[in-house]
């Protein structure tokens, strides 16, 4: 079964504290939320060495805005852009695969159309799919998916020691 999962802010990806971790991407790092008060610190900078007003608060304002815009970005690509792999599953963006589903890696191409794991249309932009077939009801043995990763070859090398 093939199940859905929500990751809150307290369940970040890190390897260190969760031995078992496989692979990790964890699809954005939180530096972008430092451009917009970077940005904001600049445009005081040029106002306190030029004539004119200061507008300090206007300043504060825009950097806290710019920075709330950019940490609800990097929440959401944490969120639906991660691929995480443990050796008790294979979380996709906001899917979760039991590794005891998942019956083969694949090398060959997979038909077009075919499922893509984490809720999209395709993969995602940067990446590369990593073609799966799951243990199912179907005729055929099961049905394939299409994991997908940033870095492939590490994600498939990890899979190969887990499943046979």
């Amino acid at each position: 079964m093939v199940e859905r999962r929500s990751m809150t802010g307290s369940e970040e990806i890190d390897s260190e504290q969760t031995g078992s971790v496989l692979h990790v991407e964890p699809g954005a790092s939180w530096w972008p939320v430092l451009w917009g008060p970077g940005f904001a610190v600049l445009g005081f900078a040029v106002e306190m060495v030029t004539r004119g007003p200061v507008h300090g608060i206007q300043w504060l304002l825009l950097a806290g805005a710019l920075a709330v815009t950019a940490a609800a970005w990097v929440y959401g690509r944490r969120r639906w852009y991660s691929v995480r792999l443990t050796p008790a599953s294979l979380t996709v963006g906001g899917e979760s695969v039991p590794i005891a589903r998942i019956a083969a890696v694949l090398e060959e191409e997979v038909p077009v159309g075919t499922r893509v794991l984490g809720g999209g249309w395709t993969t995602p932009k940067g990446t590369t799919a990593v073609p799966l077939r799951l243990h199912g009801d179907h005729q055929d043995g099961g049905s394939a998916v299409l994991a997908w990763a940033r870095h492939p070859e590490q994600l498939t090398r990890a899979l190969h020691r887990l499943v046979p």
